[in-house]
């Protein structure tokens, strides 16, 4: 019982630095990789090379499912994406909006520093919340509305425009303009909208059926890779014909990728073993650790008291949110009483 209890919290612990490390790393890594005086790369090849090596991942935990068997492997995969092809079109819809909203994000980091970019996200908590109300037809407690007013708040609070003081000590760095400004906060806003919907959506069929989330995320993969192949013909096709497909890659890049590829992983392993509570801790742990880099180290952010104040009240919510009142349950015999 005791070996139990210390794997369980084991386990407890290492999907807590592994979701503090990922989330932190691969917005600080992506900011760096839009930022750096080096050749660019094109984000949209960037996000289909990540679903391409997510699928690989998926396939090889399926296959260790299968005790390793190669035959078993292949019979699973058919049985389950072939064999059932209304099952595996189910995931069109939260493959396309995750394609789209990978894109917005790459974008976003473009033009925001890694700390704004890391509370503002924090906004799918309550597009999260409003899609599971009216999807799901889940019960939002009265302390989770009250989260969600907060979360709001907090937001606005940390996107309100800095001070002079702040702009001055910047003066030194490229100046942003009033647009990149707008264009990043509006692409974070619009991720959170697809994040909220597709991630309620994904929910919804991985309680459906007795698919494990390997195979469901291989599914994804697939469609994932086809649609940010579109994405790609549609925008960048002229320079992928020009340069190539992987120009401007670097070590930096391919850490990019490895990096969004385990990301949706890491969150199927914490929703195992974890809580919400843990889920909690991370992205505060994940926010003031973004905030300290981006000041200490990229030089790129500027902490003003409205952001303080916003991002206290984010870290507040997402706990607040999370949090799971334990009804007291009384004797019957004290009940009489």
């Amino acid at each position: 019982m005791t070996m139990e209890i210390f794997n369980q919290n084991n386990r407890k612990l290492i999907s807590l630095i592994a979701l503090i490390l990922q989330t932190t790393s691969i917005v600080l890594v992506l900011r760096y990789s839009r930022t750096r005086k080096a050749e660019p790369y094109i984000s949209s090849t960037a996000i289909v090379a990540s679903e391409f090596l997510k699928g690989l991942i998926c396939i090889i935990l399926v296959w260790f499912e299968t005790d390793c068997s190669l035959n078993r492997l292949i019979k699973k995969l058919h049985d389950e994406i072939y064999g059932k092809p209304h099952e595996t079109l189910k995931l069109t819809i939260p493959s396309g909006l995750y394609a789209i909203q990978n894109n917005l994000l790459f974008i976003a980091l473009s033009y925001l520093n890694a700390a704004t970019y890391q509370v503002t996200y924090q906004l799918k908590i309550l597009t999260t919340a409003l899609c599971c109300v009216f999807m799901l037809g889940k019960k939002i407690e009265k302390h989770q509305w009250i989260s969600l007013c907060m979360l709001a708040i907090g937001v606005a609070f940390v996107t309100w425009p800095s001070s002079d003081e702040g702009n001055k000590r910047l003066s030194t760095q490229t100046p942003k303009s009033w647009l990149q400004q707008f264009i990043g906060l509006g692409a974070v806003l619009m991720a959170t909208l697809t994040s909220g919907f597709a991630g309620v959506y994904f929910e919804k069929i991985l309680k459906t059926g007795p698919t494990s989330v390997w195979v469901r995320n291989i599914q994804l993969a697939i469609f994932g890779t086809i649609f940010g192949l579109v994405i790609v013909y549609i925008f960048d096709y002229k320079a992928v014909m020009e340069k190539g497909f992987f120009q401007g890659y670097s070590t930096v890049v391919w850490i990019v990728i490895f990096l969004q590829a385990i990301g949706g992983l890491i969150i199927a392993a914490v929703i195992k073993y974890a809580d919400n509570i843990i889920k909690g801790f991370a992205t505060s742990l994940s926010i003031i650790l973004s905030s300290a880099v981006s000041y200490f180290i990229l030089n790129d952010f500027i902490p003003s008291l409205f952001f303080f104040i916003g991002a206290m009240l984010v870290i507040t919510a997402t706990f607040l949110y999370g949090w799971e009142r334990k009804v007291k349950l009384i004797p019957l015999n004290d009940q009489k009483r």
